[in-house]
């Protein structure tokens, strides 16, 4: 029988892989390629090297969980590749997701000692993992990184109050091109200007952090293939007219 790693297993697990190259000694953050747009940018070298001791570089295979829901909060994760999905468990069983994260964003600080959401890996993603206790205590000696990680909460503040307007006012049209508005804003902070935006989130994803249903994500994107808006392709979807996407991601 398959053994069923624990929260607590998964926190105090070894590191399975690297994201930021720690691995290839006590500098390698410097040259971490997500250092310029996460938390670490706030650091100086001396203080690089620091939280590099700290750091438990960690890769999760596509599917794997990085923590789940209502589990004690034993650790943080800062993303340096790959893609998260974050997503509550309502009581009747049904699935919210909240949010997808990206290389670059951090995850699990919460503010109870339990997670309030939880996170699964999308594809192949590496992070550096803190125990949380460690973090905090390294935190308190750094009031500016806390001053960035203030700066992250009010971003994903921000965020959240985008996504209740974009469940509560708008469109299925209007809510899938602000969809593809706002990954195109993301990617292009971690240096990814292709006109082929990556989807590697399923369409159900997609249909569950929209408030939508299967079947209206994807005839949305079929409408949007017939304007000349999209091209649909295996990876993703090619923007072949980003201001028409933009337009109607803004009304």
């Amino acid at each position: 029988m398959e053994r069923t790693e624990t929260a607590q297993q998964r926190a105090d697990a070894p590191a399975r892989g690297s994201g930021c190259l720690h691995s290839l000694g006590a500098s390698a953050c410097a040259d971490c390629r997500v250092r310029q747009i996460s938390i670490c940018s706030a650091l100086d070298d001396h203080e690089l090297t620091e939280i590099d001791a700290l750091s438990h570089p960690t890769a999760f295979a596509a599917k794997a969980t990085l923590f789940s829901q209502d589990d004690p909060a034993s650790a943080v994760f800062n993303i340096t590749e790959g893609m998260v999905r974050l997503y509550r468990l309502l009581p009747d069983g049904r699935r919210q997701i909240v949010g997808f994260a990206l290389s670059g964003d951090f995850l699990g600080l919460a503010l109870l000692d339990r997670y309030g959401v939880s996170a699964d890996a999308i594809v192949d993603t590496k992070v550096c993992r803190f125990s949380r206790s460690t973090f905090t205590a390294f935190l308190d000696k750094k009031p500016h990184l806390l001053r960035r990680l203030h700066e992250f909460a009010s971003h994903e503040l921000s965020l959240a109050q985008d996504q209740m307007v974009l469940l509560g006012r708008r469109t299925a049209d209007e809510r899938v091109a602000a969809f593809l508005m706002s990954l195109v804003e993301r990617f292009a902070r971690i240096g990814h200007t292709s006109i082929t935006l990556p989807l590697p989130m399923s369409r159900q994803d997609i249909a569950d952090f929209l408030g939508l249903t299967i079947e209206t994500v994807s005839r949305t994107f079929s409408k949007l293939a017939k304007s000349g808006a999209i091209v649909v392709v295996p990876e993703g979807v090619r923007l072949t007219n980003l201001p028409q996407i933009k337009a109607l991601a803004t009304r």
